[in-house]
Order: C-alpha cells, then structure tokens, then sequence
C-alpha cells in the first residue's frame, strides 16, 4: 500500500470518527468548560437560590439580590479555590468579583452530594476593597 494511499485512508477515517462523534454527542461537543473554576460557576448560577437570614441582612445595604449574584458569577467572579472549605458532606466556595457594579466577596454553601440537596445557599456577603 503506497502513503498516499494511507493517507488518504487515514483522513476518511478521522473524518468518519468526527462525523459520528458528532451524531452521538451533538452539541455536547462544543461545550468545552470542564475545568473546575467554570464547574463550580455553572453549578452556582443554576442552584444559588437561597440565603440565610443574615446573608439577606447583608444584602439588603449592598442593594443586591441573588438574582443579581447568579447573573454575575460566570462573566465576573471568580472562585478562591485555598480558602475554600471541603468537609465529608458539604463544600463551602468563597467567590469574589463584580455584581452590580460593586466589588462583593461572598461565601456560598452546597451539599457535596447535590442529589441530597442540590441548591447553594448564601451565607455572608461582604462589600470588596477597592
């Protein structure tokens, strides 16, 4: 068999391989977010739906919402992955960036199972130093 031959050969089948990874996955694919940092985003602005009673005391000054803190968590916050806490059954995230054109840090708590219990829950906020 010449190289051109297997080549020609080689292409057909990487392009066969494409073609059905692409039927069984279809847009699968294209999400390519898989590190942790974006994970934990992701997890945050689908489940962040509660606050405690002191966390919404904090908020109420701040002129924030948690819709407000969900809208900003992927575009400008970013997880502190060394201050943040791992136990046996809950992980606690601390975030900071921007949310309604105001420097915020604010830590979040989640299940580590999250077929127990799977929203995130506000725990403190606090204004950011400027």
């Amino acid at each position: 068999m010449t190289f051109t031959r297997r080549l020609v050969l080689f292409g057909f089948g990487t392009g066969l391989g494409c073609l059905l990874a692409w039927a069984i996955y279809g847009k699968r694919l294209e999400n390519t977010d898989w590190m942790p940092n974006h994970r934990v985003k992701l997890r945050l602005k689908n489940t962040l739906v509660k606050a405690t009673p002191a966390a919404e005391a904090q908020l109420a000054p701040l002129n924030l919402t948690l819709a407000d803190l969900r809208n900003a968590v992927l575009d400008s916050c970013d997880i502190n992955f060394s201050d943040s806490q791992r136990s046996k059954d809950s992980l606690v995230y601390f975030v900071y960036g921007t949310a309604g054109g105001q420097e915020v840090h604010y830590m979040v708590a989640t299940f580590r199972d999250f077929r127990t219990d799977s929203t995130a829950t506000l725990t403190e906020i606090r204004p950011g130093l400027k």
